[in-house]
Formats: structure tokens, C-alpha cells, sequence
């Protein structure tokens, strides 16, 4: 049996950049960004953008390993290849599940604190239905799948556009108030943006993601690349605009406060605008959701399928009708619904950054251990400097460190 008749070959370039968007721009920003200003104050912009920039430098790593060797089990292929040591590729592959199952209840928690605004649900039957129908959509099949998360992603990305140009500030505001959003070179402002930009990264996971669809992208070593970066510049610039247009509009605090950020924005242009921002919030946190249940479950497909990983070969089964690992989605499904009801978003998210933090810093040297040992690859596909992945491994090292001193001086 074959890798090419297990997974079916029907993602585009288009399709897998907005899976890519739908990855990112979802719920951790439209949950988050309160928060993230509630850390930066006004300089909240600075902050995601410090986020985006650490995301770019290890989502260009991700790129080129992805062109190299195009793989459902994605990093845990990249270490292995990297450094040639089975139990390091597969602790690497049980932190990817992790982040997913994390990630994933993390947006469980996220999207039911959205639906609070609007009618009073008991807490855990709500998550427990919300990650079960997840679970049943991922199940359904891939192209359903991405088909879903396109359309739900177009909707987000849209209503992130509105409530930018509907807020009270624009552009224009914000372009005569820059010196307000400059931080000064002071240290208490700076370690209130970089709190801000750790806690901001996790609304950028997610792309790392679009790797464990290798084997289901057309023209993989040329499509995924190109797609990774894509999605990650045009993430980016949308979060930093509607952060300084949000942090313009209502301020840091009102930001802070509100469970619906986004939808804070649009008070006072009717009903119809603050509730169709709260129902998309809830839109964001169903998308993202999916999206890392279609990823865990790739991987422990990937590795199950493997011999000799830690995943049992029972959950590398892919059923012949929906052709999608429906026993490893199920799998990742129940852990996502534990991980959910038990603990609080905020906690969720930051476990989440400091694990993929750690797996990012590993693929980066695992980069520049391939790079170094096979210099002249000629394969199709996207080409770093060996300089790069030394920028990522320091980045990703700071930033830990730097939390890890936060957690300690909070002791």
C-alpha cells in the first residue's frame, strides 16, 4: 500500500493559502488582542508586529524544509532528516500534537466565552458539543474541510477589513497620531510589548500547520512554500493595521475589558454591526478549531504509519469512502475535549507559544544542519540563506528566555 493511495492530491495554491489564513487569522487575534493591549497599552501594533516577525523567520525555515521534503508528518520528517535520531523526530511529533490539541481547546474555550455574549450557555456541555462537531467536519473529508475553513476564513478576513474601516479612528487618524504608537526606548514600555507579543504569537500559530497537508497539495515542493509565506506577509499587515486602528478607536483598556474585541470596535454603527462582528467571532474560534484538528490528527497519522514510532499502527487506518485518518481524528478530538473543559483560555494559550516556540527553535537548527551538510541542493522549491535559520533559533531562544524571566520574577 502505497503513501500516494492513502491521501488525496486535491489542494491549490489559492485554497492553501486561505487554509493558511484560516490557520492565523481566526480566533486567537479576535480573543486575544484585548488581552495583548491590556500587556502593551498602546503600543499593542509594536507588539503583534514583533510576533509577526519572529512567525517569519521560522515560517520561511518551515518553507524550505517543506520544498525539501514534502511529508504529512511535516516536523517530525524535518528533525529526523535534520538529525538522523528517531526518538528526537518523534518527541518533536508528540510536541506538534500537543500544540494542535492545545491550540484546539484553547479556540474551544475562546469560542464559547464569544457565544456568552450573546445567550447564557452552561460552559462544558457547549465545548464538549462545539469540539464533537469539529471533529465530525474534519471527519467528513479534506475537501469539505478546506473548503469550510475557505469560506469561514473569507468571512473573518472580511470582517476584520470592516471593522478597520468602520472604527472611529482610520488610517489617516492613526498616520497623524504616530508618535503616540512609537514606544519609547524605556524598559518598563518594552516589557510590556514583548508580555504583549508572547502572548500576541499565539494568534500567528497555525502555519506551521499547512506543512502536514504535503500529501494533499498539487505540485507540493513549489505549492507549499510559496503558500507559507503568503499567508504569514498577508497576516501580518492585517493585524498590525487593525490593532492600531482598535488601539485608536477605543484604547488599550476598553480593549482589554471586552470578551469581543473586534465587535468593541464597531459600537455605535447599530446592532447589526457589534453582532454580526460577535457572530464571526464565534466563526474564528470553529475555524481554528478545525484547522488544528485536520493537523494533529495528519501527524499521528504520519507517525503511526511509520514503524517503530510511538503511535500505534491502528491509527494510521484511513477510511476508503471520506479517505481521511478518521481514527486519529477521533483520537485528537476526545484529547482536545478534556484539554478544553478543564483549563482557562489564557493558560492554554501561553502552554501553546512556549511549545511551539521550542519545536520552531528545534526545526530551525534542523535547518541549518541540512543546509550546511548538502549545500548545493538543486531541488525545486524554495532556497534560504544558511544565515536564516541561525536568526530563527536565536529569536525563538530569546523569547523564551525572556518569559521564562517573567515567570520567574512572578514567583
Amino acid at each position: 500500500m502505497t503513501r500516494q493511495s492513502q491521501l488525496k492530491r486535491i489542494v491549490t495554491l489559492p485554497f492553501l493559502v486561505l487554509y493558511g489564513l484560516g490557520t492565523m487569522v481566526g480566533g486567537g487575534f479576535y480573543a486575544l488582542m484585548g488581552k495583548v493591549a491590556g500587556e502593551a497599552a498602546l503600543f499593542a501594533p509594536v507588539a503583534m508586529l514583533c510576533s509577526g516577525v519572529l512567525a517569519l523567520l521560522s515560517g520561511l525555515a518551515i518553507a524550505e524544509l517543506a520544498s525539501r521534503y514534502p511529508d504529512s508528518s511535516g516536523p517530525v520528517r524535518y528533525i529526523k532528516e535534520g538529525f538522523g535520531r528517531d526518538w528526537l523526530a518523534r518527541t518533536v511529533g508528540v510536541l506538534m500534537i500537543l500544540t494542535g490539541v492545545v491550540s484546539a481547546a484553547a479556540l474551544a474555550v475562546a469560542t464559547v466565552g464569544f457565544l456568552q455574549d450573546f445567550v447564557v450557555v452552561p460552559e462544558r456541555p457547549a465545548i464538549v458539543l462545539l469540539v464533537m462537531g469539529m471533529g465530525a467536519v474534519a471527519a467528513w473529508g479534506i475537501g469539505k474541510s478546506v473548503a469550510v475553513v475557505s469560506v469561514i476564513t473569507l468571512i473573518e478576513v472580511g470582517a476584520l477589513l470592516y471593522a478597520g474601516v468602520v472604527a472611529e479612528a482610520d488610517l489617516v487618524d492613526v498616520a497623524r497620531q504616530w508618535r503616540e504608537f512609537m514606544p519609547p526606548l524605556e524598559a518598563t514600555a518594552w516589557v510590556g510589548i514583548f508580555s504583549g507579543a508572547f502572548l500576541a504569537f499565539y494568534a500567528f500559530i497555525g502555519f506551521e500547520d499547512m506543512a502536514t497537508m504535503a500529501e494533499e497539495v498539487k505540485d507540493a515542493r513549489r505549492t507549499l512554500p510559496r503558500a507559507i509565506v503568503i499567508s504569514l506577509l498577508l497576516t501580518i499587515v492585517l493585524y498590525v493595521v487593525v490593532a492600531l486602528v482598535a488601539v485608536a478607536s477605543i484604547g488599550p483598556m476598553a480593549l482589554a475589558e471586552s470578551n469581543t474585541p473586534v465587535a468593541a470596535m464597531v459600537e455605535g454603527h447599530g446592532w447589526y454591526s457589534t453582532t454580526g462582528l460577535g457572530i464571526v467571532s464565534l466563526l474564528t474560534g470553529l475555524n481554528g478549531a478545525l484547522v488544528q484538528i485536520i493537523m494533529a490528527s495528519r501527524v499521528v497519522y504520519g507517525m503511526a504509519r511509520d514503524a517503530g514510532a510511538p503511535a500505534p499502527a491502528w491509527l494510521a487506518k484511513v477510511s476508503p469512502r471520506t479517505r481521511t485518518p478518521l481514527r486519529a481524528t477521533a483520537l485528537i478530538t476526545a484529547v482536545i475535549m478534556l484539554l478544553a473543559v478543564l483549563f482557562p483560555l489564557t493558560t492554554l494559550a501561553k502552554v501553546t507559544s512556549a511549545i511551539i516556540l521550542l519545536v520552531f527553535g528545534s526545526l530551525n537548527v534542523a535547518l541549518w544542519v541540512i543546509k550546511r551538510r548538502d549545500p548545493d541542493w538543486d531541488g525545486a522549491g524554495l532556497r534560504l540563506p544558511v544565515w536564516l535559520p541561525v536568526a530563527g533559533v536565536l529569536s525563538t531562544g530569546l523569547v523564551l528566555a525572556f518569559q521564562l524571566w517573567l515567570v520567574i520574577g512572578a514567583a
